[in-house]
């Protein structure tokens, strides 16, 4: 076993261990809370899916990108939450039921949405490119779904233990992620360095800024809607990205860096939406007389 598979079982690991853990502070309840919610889930998937979706089109035709930057950006536009986001989205004062909801409903939903805009996509763009259907559907069975209901059903049947074990998971899971990651920034640096002045920087900001302003937008009249799915609009899933990369264009690293680039570029734009949510957040609580307890 090669050093990169080391690293790519160290990731993908983390990652598992990541959101098992916000499992352990779920329900099943929660986890279905879209289901019961149609207007909601509609409404969700529009933002993510169809408005970022035609945004993203719109923009690789106004900028000359790579080919392969301009596919990683559209398999971004319709990727799912990333699993890390619902403690970014609580933090911001978003509602818990639905962060954890949209993590579940968005990740089914790549497996179909992902492959048919890729070959929508290449249509557009006049080239060949596909992602396999089961590809896509493995990365999120095992970076979301399958660690998101093992950690509810743990909570479900071992509550005390749930609550003793969700802290030192993501606290080894987050010092796992880091340390994998690090080779990898090493490695994509030149790349990502490259990518700065030929547009590419500039898409990917304008796309997570209209991500946040969509998700805000259609996230309907409860605030902290809004503030999950502003979120969850404007920062996207990486592993689907990448594996939409990979499988079309194996040889090159555009995409790639491309990619994480926009993981920066996301972190750093959504920061300052996240510190005008908590200060909204709290005002409200505090004009309502304290914050609203979270149901059992």
């Amino acid at each position: 076993m090669t050093l990169v598979h080391v690293i790519g079982l160290a990731i993908r690991g983390s990652i598992f261990l990541l959101v098992f853990a916000i499992g352990l502070d779920a329900t099943i309840r929660e986890v279905s809370y879209l289901v019961r919610r149609p207007a909601l889930l509609a409404r969700s998937l529009l933002s993510m899916s169809v408005v970022m979706f035609v945004f993203a089109i719109a923009v690789v035709l106004l900028f000359h990108l790579d080919p392969e930057v301009k596919i990683a950006l559209v398999a971004l536009a319709v990727s799912p939450v990333p699993p890390i986001l619902p403690r970014r989205q609580a933090k911001a004062g978003g509602s818990h039921d639905y962060a954890i909801g949209l993590l579940a409903a968005a990740a089914a939903a790549a497996i179909i949405v992902v492959p048919v805009a890729i070959l929508l996509a290449g249509r557009i763009f006049d080239r060949t490119v596909s992602v396999p259907t089961g590809k896509v559907a493995l990365i999120v069975l095992i970076t979301v779904l399958v660690p998101l209901l093992a950690g509810a059903l743990v909570r479900r049947f071992f509550p005390e233990f749930a609550t003793r074990a969700m802290r030192p998971i993501s606290i080894v899971a987050m010092i796992l992620l880091v340390t994998a990651s690090l080779p990898v920034l090493f490695v994509a640096w030149k790349a990502m360095w490259a990518l700065i002045g030929n547009g590419t920087l500039v898409c990917l900001a304008l796309f997570t800024i209209a991500g946040l302003i969509a998700g805000h937008g259609l996230g309907g009249p409860d605030p902290d809607h809004r503030t999950v799915l502003a979120l969850a609009t404007g920062v996207r899933h990486p592993g689907v990205a990448l594996a939409v990369a990979w499988t079309n264009f194996p040889d090159h690293k555009a995409a790639a860096a491309a990619i994480v680039l926009y993981l920066i570029v996301a972190i750093l734009i959504s920061t300052p939406y996240i510190r005008w949510r908590i200060r909204q957040h709290v005002a409200s609580e505090a004009a309502a007389g304290g914050p609203a307890a979270r149901p059992a």
